[in-house]
């Protein structure tokens, strides 16, 4: 995790904008800053970027800043309207911006905004520093549905925007949490939504090869990016029938090495490994290559399905043995424009499009 400067979640912008705005609504002076507590119990100020009111309601926004880390939501201003309500029951609703859960298997029920239960609580909190009165509380993003395309929301059912998030309260940059809870969520809603045979990717590249070699839901394939090691992890403690492995052999030959994490700065090159599997499986030295992908392209057709249906072996057994045999695994390698290069596994839970060539 890098140490560079941490920044605030949506979660909690949104309880700073939305205790500004009960203040205002309840008829205190418009707060140039305001005061919250993170669920560590850490007291932390906020600047009010705009506040206004009429006679039912007020709005205030917050700017979040997320430091270091390279989020989507840096920069955006986060608005929350607050209106007055009967009883003493606080609703939520989702504004401009913020999406809708449409998936079982989150941690909200479909139908609910995308506020996430800790962002949720800290929200409460917050205005019950203000008043106990009932309210109705809109949280908005400008901009949102049309960032909410970059983020892993709508392959998790969140549609028309971007979720409300953080369990911490803070932002620390570069750090592998948010992956893994993501993760954790796609691997959840796949099971809430009974697709017990996911197709795991390194990402884009293996997930568009994916949706042209299989039919797929769009819950079924999830992009592990190099946290392979804790996504198998998670996947034995979920009732799966198979998983497929797909991607380009430059990430996945590391697996066959037992490196589970993938990224370039804590695992050596794939290729000596992969040239020693050519060595043994073709019976000759090849040409040093600086990449996985030379070493393919070099091969004429016959050798370099030979070679790849080999390698996808030797990833396939490293898989069953990561997840204890649990379920059938299956393995499929394209090279960078996704066309297949070979394969290792039992398919018949998932349909090909057009067939293995």
């Amino acid at each position: 995790m890098s140490s560079g400067a941490t920044g605030f979640t949506t979660g909690t912008c949104a309880a700073a904008a939305a205790k500004a705005a009960t203040m205002v609504v309840c008829g205190f002076p418009t707060p140039a800053e305001v005061e919250i507590s993170l669920p560590d119990g850490a007291r932390v100020c906020l600047p009010v970027e705009t506040a206004d009111c009429n006679s039912i309601s007020a709005r205030a926004a917050v700017r979040k800043h997320a430091g270091d880390d390279p989020d989507v939501t840096d920069k955006c201003l986060i608005s929350v309207q607050v209106e007055l309500a009967n009883g003493d029951d606080i609703i939520f609703l989702a504004g401009e911006g913020v999406g809708t859960v449409t998936k079982p298997g989150l941690s909200v029920a479909p139908g609910e905004p995308a506020i996430n239960p800790a962002p949720r609580s800290m929200i409460r909190d917050a205005v019950r520093e203000v008043t106990d009165l009932g309210l109705r509380i809109t949280v908005s993003i400008p901009g949102g549905r049309e960032l909410a395309a970059k983020t892993f929301n709508p392959r998790l059912g969140v549609e028309g925007g971007l979720s409300i998030l953080g369990t911490s309260g803070i932002v620390r940059p570069f750090s592998a949490a948010a992956l893994r809870d993501a993760l954790k969520c796609s691997l959840s809603v796949a099971v809430a939504c009974n697709l017990r045979n996911p197709v795991l990717v390194p990402g884009r590249i293996g997930s568009r090869a994916a949706g042209t070699l299989f039919e797929l839901s769009p819950q079924q394939s999830i992009e592990v990016s190099n946290e392979w090691g804790f996504v198998l992890d998670q996947a034995v403690k979920v009732d799966f029938h198979g998983l497929m492995i797909l991607g380009h052999p430059g990430k996945l030959a590391k697996l066959a090495a037992g490196c589970w994490d993938t990224h370039s700065s804590r695992s050596d090159s794939a290729v000596p490994s992969v040239l020693d599997l050519a060595r043994d499986i073709l019976e000759r030295n090849l040409p040093e290559s600086r990449t996985v992908e030379g070493i393919f392209t070099d091969l004429p057709g016959q050798d370099r399905r030979k070679l790849a249906d080999a390698l996808a072996g030797r990833i396939r057994k490293a898989v069953s043995g990561r997840v204890l045999g649990r379920f059938e695994i299956a393995v499929v390698l394209v090279n960078m424009q996704g066309v297949l290069l070979g394969l290792d596994g039992d398919f018949q839970a998932w349909t090909w499009k057009t067939g293995p060539s």
